[in-house]
């Protein structure tokens, strides 16, 4: 049976083809993300290496704020250390150097006068040493005061400075015209950050006036162990009496635990691309399926002659897998092939981006085994309902003339589907209303399981729903393309099973596009209506780093077009009910002057005074008082590593902008904020009396101009670039579902092709009887978009359905408004007619050319 296996592959390998290239893609997908996972990871392996080469580092101990350094290490954020202590570990035996780790965050103006921005990666300044073996000078001379910088290689490359040339740097909120005077080359690709080199003296009086640093790097001289030495260190800085609590750690410990906080973030983007990956495979099962139940269907003479010399049916169910699993087979090889090719174009867009990933594209064992095996089981599962059909079919029945294997009855596939479908519904509609009652409820979890038994409903429900829908949709062909537009509905009615099996893979993937449609919409309608009602100011200035220059906010204030100019500044804190004894939480509090709130901004206040915050009171989201149990009057303990304010809580608000839990006072927050003193987070603007905002906006953009980062924005702007956000992560989400479409849409040309070889005596008796080729081609044509459009009008009503609830359950996230992009789910119907006839194009072509005479004698 294995040789009979093998040879109805090879003489049926056009009819499995699709199937095959089914198989490609979506194994291409699973293939390519773990071959981009393995190039990250050797990317931020070697950052990992040449950014901790020390044998030993002290750093703080205690989790801080989350603003302590931009541009530190990936992990959880630590209280600051005295800087001095350099100076204790480097007199203890075993010890060649200390040095404090002076960094911030920086901007460099690049040749063409823009902001060096690296594919979105971080833009930092270390402090030279030439006693650092980290940074030797390849190129050029070191910095020696605050005129002169120094760039690693790459980043001079993405900024297209060379050795002399002068530009300007934004060092703590300042501008600062300097000269390039080095290169420093740091072994390894730095995947697209910019890294500036700053003499000692400035970088400690920019990034550590208070003394204070994130880490200090020991190196060792060779004499001793790592762990020998840490111990040494250690014991010398407990010896030395540190105000601030300080823990030494070996290099070899800091590198795993930097490798670790890096695994985890690729594995976020690991989990989030395989979904996709998980949908395409899926939906290419559909394609297999239906492939090998039309084949079985096709060749059931074939299985009864095997039956009848001595074939068992477990041997006929065995021989059909065994062709799956070659199918699955070739596909899972070829489908390496197409990742590794994925990945070669991802990398040369990350480069083009500048975002240079290290090392070759990885082919390893464990790629290869898993693509294989993904292939080979997605294949065989999918074929197995077929095989098992083929295996139970009598061959007496089989071997009558033109006998169709009889269709079982769908009302048990109804009755399931109902249950599925009416189950999910109603956990939708529970976690809705419950929502609606209690907006603090967590009703997520609900509605995404109604959400899956929703779908999985629709799935079983379509070949049930198939008939109906289908004769409704084909009214208008029925009515004026006559003859064509009645035999089109004919032959997609005739099995439901099949044409629900292949409207069902275009389903899911329009199901996932309308749900983000919907989505989309309702949160790009929600921010705008927010702005709207809470922004009272003119302008809002932001900043591409995150934090707008004290220089620039200093500028613009003093301009006499500004009337006002209120600074806010974002930061977070350990805060704890003062008479409670449970560990403190780190929650995100807002700075700002407390005459902001009336003046360039206003918000709900649910209970109390937001002018309370003027007497040094706390202010708290109405979501964090209900979750904590919190109320007016209750005194709260907010710390960080600067210092302890007591304070009650004032007032309690409810705003979707701010979506932050605590506001308080600027007097209050600088007491505790180790953000950057001289930055801040956002500064919201209005005009002096009788000044126009587009006047206002005039001298304000050239206010700003030099600081190259800010962005000037009126309320519709900034609302615009809040919304372009959304689209850009819409794009990324219709780009990864796109591959689920077009595997969907090679399953109707696949079910078409098929279906002409099952109706080649059909059509040439039709043919006979007068019907000419571009008739026919046109009733294929119709067949392919009723596919399509069924398909495409299934998925758009499950997924606006369900989508439709979201805003309500995620309504104290900030979506308040409910939009239903007609024009684009409008647009989607469209594209599904275009679909259909494009997918049509093969199958018809194929059916015209058919000789009439040899088609009517086909056995």
């Amino acid at each position: 049976m294995l040789r009979v296996a093998l040879r109805n592959v090879r003489a049926h390998l056009v009819r499995l083809g699709l199937s095959i290239l089914a198989v490609v893609l979506g194994v291409s997908f699973v293939a390519g993300t773990f071959a981009l996972r393995e190039m990250l990871s050797t990317t931020f392996d070697g950052i990992v290496d040449a950014g901790y080469v020390g044998d030993v580092y002290l750093r703080g101990t205690e989790d801080s704020s989350a603003m302590v350094q931009t541009g530190s290490s990936a992990g959880a954020v630590r209280n600051t250390i005295p800087a001095d202590l350099a100076d204790v570990a480097t007199g203890v035996d075993g010890v060649d150097l200390a040095l404090a780790d002076f960094t911030g965050p920086i901007v460099l103006v690049g040749a063409d006068g823009t902001a060096v921005t690296g594919a979105g990666a971080p833009s930092f300044a270390v402090a030279y040493s030439e006693a650092d073996p980290t940074s030797e000078i390849s190129q050029g001379a070191a910095p020696t005061d605050a005129t002169q910088f120094a760039l690693e290689v790459a980043s001079a490359e993405s900024a297209g400075l060379s050795i002399g040339d002068s530009t300007t740097l934004v060092i703590g909120g300042e501008l600062h015209e300097a000269t390039l005077t080095g290169l420093i080359d740091m072994g390894a690709s730095m995947a697209g950050a910019t890294i500036v080199f700053l003499d000692e003296a400035t970088a400690a009086a920019t990034y550590a006036p208070d003394g204070l640093v994130a880490t200090i790097s020991v190196f060792g001289d060779g004499s001793t162990s790592d762990q020998v030495l840490t111990e040494r260190v250690r014991d010398a800085v407990e010896a030395a009496g540190s105000a601030t609590p300080v823990e030494a750690v070996s290099g070899t410990d800091m590198r795993e635990e930097a490798r670790s906080d890096i695994e985890t973030m690729l594995g976020f983007v690991e989990t989030f691309l395989l979904i996709f990956a998980g949908i395409s495979l899926f939906v290419g099962a559909f394609i297999i399926s239906n492939t090998f139940a039309m084949t079985v269907r096709q060749r059931q003479r074939e299985f009864a002659l095997l039956r009848a010399v001595g074939a068992s049916p477990l041997q006929v169910f065995s021989s059909i897998l065994v062709q799956a699993a070659v199918v699955g087979a070739l596909g899972g090889a070829l489908g390496i092939a197409g990742g590794l090719g994925l990945v070669t174009a991802l990398k040369s867009m990350f480069a083009a981006m500048g975002m240079d990933l290290a090392g070759d594209i990885p082919i390893t064992t464990s790629i290869v085994v898993i693509s294989l095996v993904l292939g080979v089981v997605v294949s065989v599962v999918s074929a197995a309902v077929p095989a098992r059909r083929a295996a139970l079919v009598p061959p007496v029945e089989a071997m009558r003339e033109d006998s169709p294997a009889p269709a079982g009855s769908l009302r048990v596939r109804g009755i399931i589907g109902v249950v599925f479908a009416g189950a999910g519904a109603g956990a939708v509609v529970a976690a809705v209303v419950q929502a609606a009652a209690d907006d603090s409820a967590s009703t997520g979890g609900l509605l995404g399981l109604g959400a899956v038994a929703v779908v999985i409903g629709a799935l079983v429900l379509a070949p049930v729903l198939a008939r109906p829908v289908l004769t409704v949709l084909s009214a208008p062909f029925v009515a004026w393309a006559k003859p064509l537009g009645k035999l089109a509905q004919g032959n997609v009615t005739r099995n439901p099973r099949r044409t629900a099996s292949t409207a069902s893979a275009l389903m899911i993937g329009m199901c996932l596009v309308g749900a983000a449609s919907v989505l989309a919409a309702s949160t790009q309608a929600s921010m705008r209506s927010v702005v709207e009602n809470e922004s009272l100011a003119d302008l809002v200035i932001q900043s591409a780093s995150g934090m707008v220059p004290s220089g620039a906010v200093s500028d613009i204030a003093a301009l006499p077009e500004v009337g006002v100019a209120d600074a806010v500044t974002l930061d977070s804190f350990f805060v704890s009910e003062a008479s409670a004894t449970e560990e403190p939480a780190m929650l995100y509090a807002l700075g700002s002057s407390p005459s902001t709130f009336g003046r360039t901004w206003q918000t709900t206040t649910v209970e109390g005074d937001l002018a309370t915050l003027a007497d040094g009171s706390i202010a708290v989201q109405e979501k964090t008082a209900t979750a904590e149990n919190w109320g007016i009057g209750d005194v709260l303990t907010v710390s960080s590593q600067r210092g302890t304010v007591t304070a009650p809580i004032g007032a309690i608000f409810s705003s979707a902008a701010l979506d932050t839990p605590l506001v308080m006072a600027d007097t209050s927050f600088d007491q505790l904020s180790v953000a950057p003193a001289d930055q801040v987070t956002i500064l919201l603007v209005k005009g002096a009396d009788g000044v126009s905002v587009q006047e206002l906006k005039s001298a304000v953009t050239a206010a700003a101009a030099p600081y190259v980062i800010v962005s000037v924005q009126d309320n519709e702007e900034f609302v615009s670039g809040l919304a372009s956000q959304v689209d850009q992560m819409l794009t990324i989400l219709y780009a990864l579902l796109g591959l689920s479409i077009v595997i969907a849409i090679l399953g109707i040309i696949n079910t078409l092709a098929l279906s002409v070889i099952e109706r080649t005596r059909e059509i040439g008796l039709m043919r006979a009887v007068g019907l000419g080729r571009a008739q026919l081609a046109t009733t294929i044509a119709i067949e392919s978009v009723l596919t399509a459009v069924f398909g495409t009008v299934l998925g758009l009503v499950v997924g606006v359905a369900l989508a439709a609830g979201i805003p309500t359950v995620f309504s104290s996230s900030g979506l308040t408004d409910l939009v239903i992009p007609w024009g684009s789910l409008v647009t989607m119907l469209v594209i599904a007619v275009v679909v259909g006839v494009l997918a049509a194009g093969w199958p018809a072509i194929r059916a015209a050319r058919l000789p009439v005479l040899e088609a009517v004698t086909v056995d």
